[in-house]
């Protein structure tokens, strides 16, 4: 008989998607909640999402960023006041109607006659609307610029295809809203909140980015340029993983954010604003995973170190888990996120349950190890068969190094992938060829080339996007294809 498979149900090669799905379901992530649309984020996807915001919120921090919290709920004519703005965003956004229910014929519930609001609320899609509003009280003078706000939040975007992490009507993101007294600072913080963006994504997400900047027909609605930074996952597709907005005086004008300059005159103030979401574990999800499972990147993961005490029959029981808990103490001295199963659950059960969830570094420990003072260690993404035996001491010295290495190897690879599928083309001839093929990756051409009509027959025929205009080409380029 074969031996069953633990691992995802289906391979990467085979069903992209539905490996996708199962690698959520095996690692525990995150599940579909009962309101359509809408996800549960389990303990273990969130325990991701909490290093991801606890480390990006030092960063900006560190820029001089001050978190803040602003209503769920935003009056309909905030929204209305931005015409472009409210465009983009009509067909997604939730309404709010009453403020009360009361029972219906059929013993259920209805709203409330004579309970329906003057106004109705917006559920927030995004907040630059309120926040203005906050705002233009707020500043008065041109001592109080620059003003760097941001909030942790949920949003809500109705979404009619919805996926686990990448596309939910809810989902968890920072944005932040910054005003100052000219164009030129604005525009710079817009840049370097991408740059800051970049920096995250590559140092802790070990995920190479393509920074760079939207197409007009890709813009932020409402937005005079729209910053990226565009991943690769490993099917060929783009996903956006960050974005920065710089706002000119749209916002300020609507939201009459004005001050009083040095000589006393009245200014309108310039706006930017920036976000990334849940929909990076989507993206660690399908640039890392393996047809295992997740593997998740040392620096944001929860457990770096996942120790699994191999007891059979209580033998030796006690003086493993001694030995494992004084691995644990020394791991924890030296800052290392790790974890000891010492559950009743079987050893290969354990084992597979940290390889589905990623964990970077496995160690296991036995009666035979105890008795020679060693243990066996697993690197997540190298292969579960590659297993390497040494000291304990000789494990605590090279730990870190080895969660670094891992850090590496997982950002070289990633590189690699990305950079094999993109395909440079002359014409739109050769890029039309590239996607009637089917071919994995994404094109890049003449910026030039994208306001020609055949490049929206191109777009529709195969659902096709700019991604973005890249920094490193100084706009002359364009990198297009599919994407989440």
């Amino acid at each position: 008989m074969a031996k069953q498979k633990k691992g995802v149900a289906v391979t990467r090669e085979s069903d992209f998607p539905e490996w996708y799905q199962q690698v959520i379901k095996e690692a525990d992530l995150a599940e579909n909640s009962p309101v359509r649309g809408c996800m549960i984020v389990k303990p273990n996807g969130y325990a991701v999402w909490e290093n991801m915001q606890q480390t990006f919120d030092k960063m900006i921090k560190a820029l001089d960023v001050q978190n803040a919290y602003f209503p769920l709920l935003i009056p309909l004519r905030f929204i209305s006041k931005e015409a472009e703005h409210v465009d983009g965003f009509a067909k997604e956004c939730a309404v709010v109607t009453h403020h009360r229910l009361e029972k219906s014929p059929d013993g259920g519930l209805q709203p409330a006659e004579g309970a329906k609001l003057e106004e109705p609320y917006i559920i927030r899609p995004t907040s630059e609307t309120i926040i203005g509003d906050a705002m233009a009280r707020w500043i008065n003078s041109y001592r109080d610029l620059p003003m760097k706000l941001n909030q942790w939040a949920n949003v809500m975007r109705w979404e009619m295809r919805p996926r686990v992490f990448l596309r939910t009507s809810e989902f968890l993101w920072q944005e932040g809203h910054n005003a100052f007294a000219n164009a030129e600072d604005c525009l710079a913080d817009a840049k370097l909140m991408l740059d800051t963006y970049a920096e995250f994504v590559r140092e802790h997400l070990a995920i190479p980015v393509i920074p760079g900047e939207k197409t007009p027909d890709e813009r932020f609605p409402g937005a005079v340029n729209t910053f990226t930074i565009e991943a690769m996952m490993q099917d060929g597709k783009a996903l956006q993983a960050g974005t920065t907005h710089f706002l000119g005086q749209n916002f300020a004008k609507s939201c009459d954010i004005s001050y009083q300059d040095q000589q006393g005159t009245e200014q309108l103030a310039f706006t930017n604003s920036w976000g990334i979401s849940t929909r990076l574990i989507g993206a660690l999800i399908m640039v890392h995973g393996d047809d295992d499972g997740i593997i998740v990147p040392p620096r944001i993961a929860p457990v770096q170190v996942g120790i699994v005490p191999f007891i059979r029959k209580d033998d030796g029981k006690e003086e493993i888990l001694a030995f494992a808990g004084e691995l644990v103490a020394k791991l924890k001295a030296l800052g290392v996120r790790v974890k000891l199963d010492d559950s009743d659950k079987g050893s290969g059960d354990k084992t597979w349950a940290m390889i589905k969830q990623g964990v970077p570094i496995r160690v296991e420990i036995g009666k035979r190890e105890v008795a020679e003072g060693k243990l066996s260690h697993v690197r997540r993404d190298i292969g579960r068969d590659s297993k390497t035996s040494c000291t304990q001491d000789e494990f605590v010295a090279n730990v870190l190094a080895m969660l670094d290495d891992i850090h590496a190897s997982l950002y070289k690879r990633a590189e690699q992938h990305r950079d094999a599928h993109i395909v440079d083309v002359q014409n739109l001839e050769q890029a039309k060829a590239f996607f009637a093929e089917g071919r994995k990756g994404l094109v890049r051409m003449d910026a030039a080339l994208v306001d020609e009509p055949a490049y929206a027959e191109i777009q529709d025929e195969y659902a096709v996007t700019s991604r973005c205009l890249p920094f490193a080409d100084e706009g002359r380029k364009v990198i297009i294809g599919k994407a989440y």
